[in-house]
Formats: structure tokens, sequence, C-alpha cells
């Protein structure tokens, strides 16, 4: 195991002991022992782990040393089986219920014996919740919502989670001898935030072997259809998965149909009954009489150009005027993953990421990227190891000395994201944002205002003449909590006024701004920042997921900073700073 999959388990180490009841200060100490671990260097842990030195390592005692050791060595550990045995999975998926930490689980537990999901909504149905003390009639109230709400997105998947699952499975029917083509469709291939099902289009010679290979995926824990031509299996993720084979001649119209959306599909059959043509998954043929013979289809571009329209990517396609741009000519030019040169919200193991500087510049430069700022939190938020003015300044002059060293592969910007206060304010005096290269200005805390509060509060906010950038503008967590509420239209005003960009989060759980609003917004000037908001090295991969919801929101490179070269990076920050780069 490398050291942030230790801390992993150290950290549910910690949460089952606390469940537990367990001493504080024993589920503290493997709290921190996770914490030391992160801000570790790889090399210098495994040195420790081969001279046995692990003991020498503030925050370490004997046996800590003797689990990280173990979990170095093999991977797994006795002593966390049989905690997981103990607690019993009820009471950790408890944890996923909005409002509910490992203390109140335990108090649901022992007063009311409450060991699931279930238990939970029927003594908040009961009403047994409000009676407890500590809890009440609004936490009741809370939890039940946030119980329906967990059951409700339960059905869908972030896209993240179902690409990696789809990425897989498309490598293996492509490598079937029988396939001579396969895609994804649905709405994993438009690029949509969240994803229902999987859907598979497959052209083979002989469809039997497979679906055969298809339903005996790892994985898999039902089979719910088993055809000739079609199949569909549920994985051990409730992520469901449905496959269709047709003959390669139809497989561009199949191909587009489950591709979608309705609403976009409906718009292109009627495109084609308007040339007299009948558009369904099984292909183009005359109707009513007309003798005009379609061209022939062995592309959805060869689809698209029989109805006098240019390729229109799959993550546009959305019924949301696709259509008469591509009859005009007006597609744009759509960012693409490889366009990407650096990104600036990212965390290091100074707050609550779990990789040290240097490891993630690293990173940073093993992605071909020329640049990577680093966002540390601020102060106020203390619950990520916010950091305070004497150690943000201290990371300044180790950032700069990195720049200076030559050995750095990546040109590194030092920067915060510092938390909007509650009134607007900033959490760090303009002197200590002036030593800064940027700044990230993001709301962590006071969710509950109303929206013209909170509209208010980030408007104050960006018009503070250091504010560079507006991290996750509605603070959405997809599938566990909806945005706070704020006018997102004045808060767009307000940055094109004082030429602060808005970053298109790419943290998979985020995706913040929502791509829906970016294309008027960049219309009105706006430029925005894919941010991975990277708390580990491989969350910097996950700008591939915002650069998808980039392209559903018709963006190009120009309109993005992150794709800007490092010397156009460098001028444009000296500009916002009001002075020579640093």
């Amino acid at each position: 195991m490398n050291k942030n999959e230790i801390a992993d388990v150290l950290l549910e180490i910690a949460t089952l002991l606390e469940l537990q009841g367990e001493n504080p200060f024993k589920v503290r100490a493997y709290q921190s022992g996770a914490r030391v671990l992160e801000g570790m260097e790889e090399a210098d842990l495994a040195r420790l782990v081969a001279a046995g030195e692990l003991r020498s390592v503030k925050g370490i005692g004997e046996a800590l040393a003797e689990k990280i050791t173990t979990l170095h060595a093999t991977g797994g550990l006795p002593f966390v089986e049989k905690l997981r045995a103990a607690v019993g999975p009820g009471l950790v998926e408890l944890l996923e219920v909005p409002g509910l930490g490992p203390k109140k689980i335990r108090a649901l537990h022992e007063r009311l014996g409450v060991d699931s999901v279930a238990a939970l909504a029927a003594a908040c149905t009961a009403g047994k919740v409000a009676e407890l003390e500590g809890f009440g009639a609004k936490t009741q109230e809370k939890l039940l919502a946030g119980v329906r709400n967990r059951e409700a997105y339960g059905r869908r998947h972030l896209w993240w989670d179902a690409a990696e699952l789809a990425g897989a499975i498309l490598t293996g029917l492509r490598a079937l001898p029988a396939v001579r083509r396969a895609e994804a469709a649905g709405s994993l291939r438009r690029g949509l935030e969240t994803v229902g099902d999987l859907d598979f289009i497959v052209a083979a010679e002989d469809p039997a072997p497979v679906v055969a290979w298809f339903v005996a995926q790892p994985g898999v824990r039902e089979v719910t259809a088993h055809g000739d031509t079609k199949a569909s299996v549920r994985f051990e993720t409730g992520l469901q998965a449905d496959l269709r084979l047709v003959p390669a001649e139809q497989f561009a119209f199949t191909l587009h149909h489950f591709t979608g959306s309705k609403e976009h599909n409906v718009q292109l059959r009627q495109r084609a009954l308007a040339r007299g043509w009948s558009l369904s998954e099984w292909g183009l043929t005359p109707v009513g009489g007309a003798d005009t013979r379609p061209p022939p289809v062995g592309s959805e571009e060869d689809l698209f150009r029989a109805l006098g329209l240019a390729f229109i990517p799959p993550e546009l396609r959305e019924g949301r005027g696709e259509i008469e741009a591509a009859e005009r000519g007006e597609l744009p030019r759509l960012l693409t993953a490889g366009d990407t040169r650096g990104a600036f919200h990212n965390h290091t193991a100074a707050s609550d990421g779990r990789n040290t500087l240097a490891e993630m510049a690293a990173a940073a430069g093993a992605l071909g990227w020329e640049y990577l700022g680093i966002a540390d939190h601020s102060k106020s938020s203390f619950q990520a190891r916010g950091l305070h003015e004497d150690r943000l300044l201290a990371q300044v002059d180790e950032i700069r000395a990195l720049n200076g060293s030559g050995r750095c592969p990546v040109r590194l910007f030092a920067g915060t994201e510092c938390d909007i206060l509650p009134d607007g304010s900033l959490d760090f005096a303009d002197d200590i944002l002036a030593r800064l290269d940027y700044v990230v200005v993001s709301v962590h805390s006071a969710f509950g205002q109303d929206e013209a509060t909170m509209t208010a509060r980030l408007i104050r906010a960006l018009e503070h003449p250091a504010a560079t950038m507006l991290g996750h503008l509605t603070g959405r967590l997809l599938l566990r909590r909806e945005g706070y509420a704020v006018d997102v239209g004045r808060v767009i005003d307000a940055a094109v006024a004082n030429g602060v960009v808005i970053e298109l989060n790419a943290n998979p759980w985020r995706l913040d701004l929502d791509w829906r609003h970016w294309r008027r917004a960049a219309e009105r000037g706006l430029l925005c920042a894919i941010n991975p908001d990277a708390h580990d090295t491989a969350g910097l991969e996950h700008v591939r997921a915002g650069v998808n919801a980039a392209r559903k929101g018709w963006l190009g490179p120009e309109q993005v900073i992150t794709t800007w070269p490092l010397a156009r990076i460098e001028a444009w920050l000296a500009r916002r700073r009001g002075g020579p780069p640093v």
C-alpha cells in the first residue's frame, strides 16, 4: 500500500473506533497518524519502514508503527477486519446520511437500537428521534429528508465512476474477435454530470459470444436480461448496463438514437420528416410516398450531413440550439483534455490534502502541464486545517524556493483558497493577500443564508481587488447536497464587471459552476478556469471531468484560462495584481 491508502485505513479505524465509543485520545491518535503520513514523501515512508524507524516520527507510536508497517508490506490488517465485523455495515452506512457523524450514530444506536438507514427512517417517522436529548424536531426533519434524498440520489451515479466502469467494458468489447465496432451511448456519452445507467452499442458478426462475455463481467451482481442480441446486468455498485447488438449498417443510427437526448432526437426526426424521411434507431426511410432515397449512412457524420448539418458532438445534443448552430456552421471548436496546461485550485498536506507540495508538482509535470497553482485553505476553514498567516507565508517562501531551484517540473504559483466570511469579507488581510500570485475566494460556511444575503456576500467578495477567481459558486455536492440559494446570474455579472474568473470545479462531486450556465456566461465575457480542487495527486486527473462539463457548456480553449500557455498566464496574473510577475 502507498501512504495515502494506508492513511485511508487509519481514518477508517478511527471512524470505527468512534462508532464503538472508544476513548477519544485513541481515535485522535489514528487521525493524527493519517495526517502525518499524508505530509510525508512516499520515498521517506518506504525508507523508514525498511529501517524500522517509523517510531522516530513525531505522532507515530509503537502500535501505530506496527500497523503501518504491516499495511505497507501486505496491504491488509487483521485488526481492521475485526473492527469492521464488530461494528457492522449498517452503522457505517448511516455515515452517508447528511448531518450524522459517529457520535450521533452511536447515540441513536444505544438509545433507539438504530442500526441501519431503514431503522433510522422508521425512528424518524415514529417521532422517536425528536424526543432524544441533543436531537429535536428540526434535526429529525433534516435526517428524514437526508434519507429520502439518499434514496433518490441512489438511482444515479457520478459520471466519473460510470466512465471508469464503461471504459473497462469498452476495452474488453473492442478486443473480442466478433466485434467490429463498439461505443458507449446515453447520458455517459453526452457527458452529463450523473448517469442513470450504461448503454453499449455493438456491431458484431456473431452476437452470442459477445453477450456471453458481457454477462460474465467481474462485479456483476445480477443478470436481468439475456437474449440473442440484448443483455442487461446490474453491478455491485447498483449501476445497470445494457448491451445492444446490431448489424454494422445499422450501427450509426442506433448509436445516435441511444445517445440522445430525447429533445435532440425529436428535433432531428422532425428535420428528417421535412425531407421526406423517417429517422429511427433502424435507419432513414422514405415516408408519405416520397421518392427521395436517403444517401448511404455509415457513420454519425454521414447522418448529420444527410440532414444538412455539421457533425454535432455528443455533449451538445441536449436540444438547446445545437441543431440551429450546426445548420449555420456556427458550432464552437470545443475544448479537449489535451488543451489543459495547468490548474489553480489544488491542495497539499499543509491543509486537508494528501500529498506534499513536491509530490503535487511532480504529478502535474507527469501530466504534461506547464504550471500548477497551490490554494490551500485559509484559517477560518479549521475543519480543513486551514493555514494561518505564518504557515501561508512559509508556504509562499517554499514555492518561491522550488521555482528558483530549477528542479521543479512545473511553474508553481502561490495562492490560497480564501474563505468568504458570512458578511462577504475575506479571511486574510490585504497585506497578506498582496504577497500571493492569485486568490481563489470560496464559501465554506453559513450555507443557510437566504438568496439575497448569499448573493450580496459573493458579490462583495468579487469586488475585492485581490480576488482572482471564485471557487465552486453554488457549493453543491452532486448526489449529496443541493447548492445554497444564490442568484447565479447576478454573481456572473459581478464577476465579469470585476474581471474575476469563475472556476468550473472539476471534482466529480461538484462540477460547479453547472454546465447549463456556461454558454450564456461566456457570451457575456466570463472567463473560466477548470480546476480539479485536487486533494491528492490522483485528483489532478479530475480535470477530465471538468473538460466534459465545459464541452457541454459550449466552451472552447480561448474561454478557459487553464489552457493558456505559461507566458500568457504570467502576464495575466501580473496585470491582475497590478505589477510585474513574481
